[in-house]
């Protein structure tokens, strides 16, 4: 008989607790264990094979330590950014990067080779990357959950996050809970079920549960990136696109901004109607080589039939939200922390506005970002732990909507994450806003958000992550509303300038009631 293996048993404490095993998640564990403390990690899928970055290729934001070419590069984000990063963390991402890269290579990581016989390393392949990661992290000593989502965060009486609860899906949804001396959210952002590949996963759960606690977000505006796909699959891969020749439905050819994944000009001639795509410009020396770096681009034409370079295919744009958006929680220092005791922020999570401004960070700078922040919160988290009391005081769970109702659980997920995404995942709302279609779709989301926190049925992890989804785009409009203009990401149509005056951050927060504020960019 088939040998059955046993669930990994729950510790009851824990000096540091990682929510999340993407990239992020396993370089905190591994930074925290480094340290000499007790770590688990608990994931919402099988850590090492969930989430965006195991679904594909993964470019980083690497240089060597020339502090020439460093600098061009980082004038280069500045200049796109729109006056909202911080050199000090730009110059730090781009140190840790080259000093993890090299750790990768030590622990085995199999980088291509080059014709001049060295290791091309400004890239990693999601499936070999997570799978070394995992390994590195049991290596480590740390306990590995699997399968076992997080649903909410532990306080203790002064309101200092001492651990989080959650459900093991492979145990019947049994209720997990660990108490720890402080917690690392590297649960993801949120992509709002939107079918993009490796994305469904990323509801925002982790930021639902923070602000829950008290915690603030930065940059929710800038969370309307959409990726390009073909229009029967979930690949939004779009590096491939800049060999594209773009045309509409008669065969006239459509203008494009590159990369295309944000090409404005396309997203408006989708509105009007089908694009297609066919890469004709890619020569034939480099179409083995695009096949060899990105092999999943591929399958779904391949499984079609469609031959990419020399037939055109239609394509579609698929919301990617926070995942390759900029906002998330609010980090206030260098080690990564939040706007609550004890509860530290790294990969996706976090607001990447320090890093990536107003535009997206797409697969480079957010994975040089997951990589960076999850070391440096999981190393502050250790120290933190390290310097409070052992834990006997009562704890209080935060979870509410889609947990605890608050009255007669009635309304199912379905029909709010129907709604959610009526108001999110088109272009015509998201991408291309205006005040009057804020407000409305804030009216619709506010009301709905009184009635999901009042019943909200509890349903595994589905309630919990549909009240994440709808928390998320109230934040994302509340936070767009207050930014009067056009930068980056964001496009106000009716407000197609960039002001100099707003060249400042917007904090947001709350559940019952969506706050912003706007934050000053500090200068070095």
């Amino acid at each position: 008989m088939p040998r059955t293996r046993r669930p990994t048993a729950v510790p009851a404490e824990v000096d540091v607790l990682v929510l999340g095993g993407g990239p992020a998640g396993t370089w905190a564990a591994l930074a925290a264990a480094a340290r000499g403390v007790r770590v688990a990690l608990a994931d919402k899928g099988y850590c090492g094979t969930s989430g965006s970055a195991a679904a594909g290729g993964n470019n980083l934001w690497y240089l060597p330590p020339d502090r020439a070419a460093r600098d061009r590069a980082i004038a280069a984000r500045e200049a796109a950014a729109g006056g909202l990063t911080e050199r000090s963390w730009m110059v730090r991402i781009l140190e840790r990067t080259w000093e993890a890269v090299g750790e990768l290579a030590e622990w085995g990581y199999p980088f291509p080779v080059t014709d001049s016989g060295e290791q091309y390393r400004g890239s990693l392949q999601g499936p070999e990357y997570l799978r070394l990661m995992r390994r590195q992290v049991k290596r480590a000593g740390v306990v590995i959950l699997d399968h076992s989502p997080a649903t909410e965060l532990l306080t203790d009486p002064e309101g200092v996050v001492t651990g989080a609860a959650g459900i093991r899906r492979q145990q019947g949804g049994a209720r997990w809970e660990i108490r720890a001396g402080a917690v690392v959210l590297a649960t993801g952002g949120c992509a709002f079920l939107s079918g993009a590949l490796g994305l469904n996963v990323d509801t925002g759960d982790g930021a639902l549960m923070a602000a829950e606690a008290g915690a603030e977000l930065s940059g929710m505006e800038f969370s309307c990136q959409y990726g390009i796909a073909p229009a029967f699959g979930a690949q939004t891969k779009g590096l491939m696109y800049q060999f594209a020749t773009f045309t509409d439905a008669d065969g006239g050819e459509l203008p494009s901004s590159m990369p295309a994944s944000s090409g404005v000009a396309l997203q408006r001639a989708a509105l009007r109607g089908p694009v297609y795509a066919r890469l004709d410009k890619a020569g034939p020396e480099v179409r083995s080589a695009m096949r060899w770096s990105q092999p999943n681009f591929f399958l779904p034409l391949d499984k079609m039939g469609i031959d990419p370079f020399t037939e055109r295919f239609e394509v579609r744009f698929v919301l990617e939200g926070t995942v390759r958006g900029t906002g998330g929680l609010r980090v206030t220092d260098e080690g990564c922390a939040t706007t609550v005791p004890g509860l530290f922020v790294a990969g996706d999570a976090a607001s990447r506005e320090l890093v990536t401004g107003a535009v997206t960070g797409g697969g480079s700078h957010n994975g040089s970002w997951a990589i960076s922040s999850g070391g440096w919160a999981g190393d502050a988290a250790a120290r933190f732990a390290a310097a409070r009391p052992p834990g006997r005081s009562p704890l209080t769970a935060r979870g509410q909507a889609g947990l605890r109702p608050r009255g007669r659980a009635g309304i199912r997920h379905q029909e709010v994450v129907a709604t959610v995404q009526e108001h999110v995942l088109p272009l015509a709302r998201n991408r291309f806003r205006t005040e009057r279609g804020l407000r409305e779709s804030l009216s619709v989301l506010d009301d709905l958000w009184r009635t999901a926190a009042d019943g909200l049925a509890p349903d595994g992890v589905h309630g919990r992550q549909t009240a994440a989804m709808l928390a998320h785009a109230r934040w994302m409009y509340a936070s767009a509303l207050s930014r009067r203009e056009s930068r980056g990401l964001q496009i106000r149509d009716d407000a197609p300038y960039t002001d100099p005056a707003c060249t400042h951050r917007i904090r947001s927060g709350g559940l019952d009631e969506v706050w912003t504020a706007p934050e000053e960019v500090r200068t070095a």
